[in-house]
């Protein structure tokens, strides 16, 4: 009941009462987000996001039958569009691994989950068609940029991003199949 009434005068627009609002979960979303990014300093701005969604949106929280419910679900997808985000910008995708790598050097199965995750990655590879399967192997194990590629391979720069994007898009697809899928969007930066 004392959380409807708060509810309320967070819709009316007192900061007072969001701030009692934002002290009420923001450890448990942080724990939540935490768990999921592997990333304290990630997890505090997406907790901030959230509350600044729910701020901008508070005319509409009344509406909200079960808040709590409600803001994980918020928490949630702020989560898996940083992620996603992640996993298409290279430089955070490497400072992510860094903090999950340095976060994981004290489980003692940090070592065997990288190995099944490099052998699922070596497994979809194997699967991919073989003009791709070349293509992504020369981008990726040999290093050699889409010009070089194209000249080796006699195609075109277009035709070998083609065949990466498609290689990347099938991988993601069967890791997502094969393991955790917080695990894949974090990772996905080194395939």
């Amino acid at each position: 009941m004392q959380e409807q009434v708060n509810l309320q005068e967070v819709a009316a627009g007192s900061e007072k009462a969001f701030k009692a609002l934002f002290e009420q979960y923001r450890g448990r979303l942080f724990y939540y987000i935490s768990r999921f990014i592997k990333s304290e300093q990630v997890a505090e701005e997406l907790v901030l996001d959230v509350f600044m969604k729910i701020w901008t949106g508070r005319e509409l929280i009344t509406r909200i039958q079960h808040f709590d419910a409600f803001l994980f679900r918020v928490a949630h997808n702020k989560s898996i569009d940083f992620l996603r985000a992640a996993a298409r910008d290279q430089q955070l995708s490497g400072l992510l691994l860094e903090e999950i790598q340095a976060a994981a050097a004290d489980r003692p199965d940090a070592v065997m989950m990288a190995r099944e995750y490099e052998a699922k990655v070596r497994h979809a590879v194997a699967l991919l068609p073989p003009q791709s399967k070349k293509v992504y192997t020369l981008s990726r194990e040999q290093e050699l940029t889409h010009d070089q590629i194209a000249r080796q391979l006699n195609i075109s720069r277009a035709t070998v991003n083609n065949h990466i994007v498609l290689a990347q898009r099938f991988i993601r697809n069967h890791l997502a199949r094969e393991i955790d899928l917080a695990i894949v969007f974090l990772l996905i930066g080194n395939i």
